[in-house]
């Protein structure tokens, strides 16, 4: 996890916790020569616009106190959403048994997205059931895994 990453994690965990949320993800990226700086937050239930602002709220005075990004960024709050992205063996133990997307670096069998029922998580390999068919894909073969709503 890059320094700004984890700086606004432990900003930002106990503000989305007092707000009745979990935190999901914290992303600092660079998209169209702009710096965004992204917190994902998630609750039983759904997340409101309420709830992102809220945090936004509280967590933006943190982030001009502390000042963990030089240079000028994009704050935003939201949902880490239905079809959120898995990263974290967490994440992983906690949706085994449902439909994912995984999609790869290279084609295996011709494709580079496969849908399937999240079987296992091991060391970074995730093997899902596709049908009939159960495949095992190598961390280092894995793009992306991200849940699916049928």
């Amino acid at each position: 996890m890059n320094q700004v990453v984890e700086t606004v994690w432990k900003l930002a965990e106990p503000v989305v916790q007092k707000a009745g949320c979990s935190l999901w993800d914290v992303e600092y990226v660079k998209e169209g020569g702009a710096w965004f700086l992204r917190v994902y937050i998630d609750k039983d239930g759904a997340v409101s616009i309420d709830d992102c602002e809220r945090v936004s709220r509280a967590l933006d005075g943190l982030l001009d106190e502390a000042d963990p990004i030089p240079g000028p960024y994009t704050f935003e709050v939201s949902s880490a959403g239905a079809e959120r992205v898995l990263k974290r063996p967490s994440d992983f133990a906690r949706f085994l048994g449902h439909l994912v997307e995984v999609r790869l670096y290279r084609s295996a069998d011709g494709r580079k997205e496969w849908l399937g029922t999240l079987e296992g998580f091991e060391d970074g390999a995730v093997t899902i059931a596709a049908g009939a068919e159960t495949r095992r894909f190598e961390s280092r073969e894995i793009a992306m895994v991200r849940l699916r709503i049928g």
